[in-house]
């Protein structure tokens, strides 16, 4: 069994899971998921899957207005380093 490392990609098995999971409600937080996975899901690792997992547990419209730039913090989320990222990464629409 292979042990996830923060800064190793992921394995094939994990990014089906995290894939799976992070399927929404909304169109438009599909759009912005799917353009990252078609960008960095060779990439990701076990320190930005555990962020994005962060990020999926917000509400639809929360993770939207992110996604958006209309608010820079919710709530419910500290956002940390990790978070601040991944954010990033699915805000990158080049």
């Amino acid at each position: 069994m292979q042990v996830a490392t923060p800064e190793l990609p992921i394995d094939a098995r994990a990014l089906s899971k995290l894939r799976w999971r992070c399927r929404r409600g909304l169109l438009e937080n599909d759009l912005f998921i799917e353009r990252f996975f078609a960008r960095h899901a060779n990439t990701l690792n076990a320190r930005q899957a555990n962020a994005l997992g962060v990020l999926m547990d917000l509400s639809d419209n929360d993770l939207l207005d992110l996604l958006l730039g209309r608010k820079s913090e919710v709530a419910d989320l500290e956002m940390n380093s990790d978070c601040r990222e991944v954010l990033a990464l699915l805000r990158n629409t080049h």
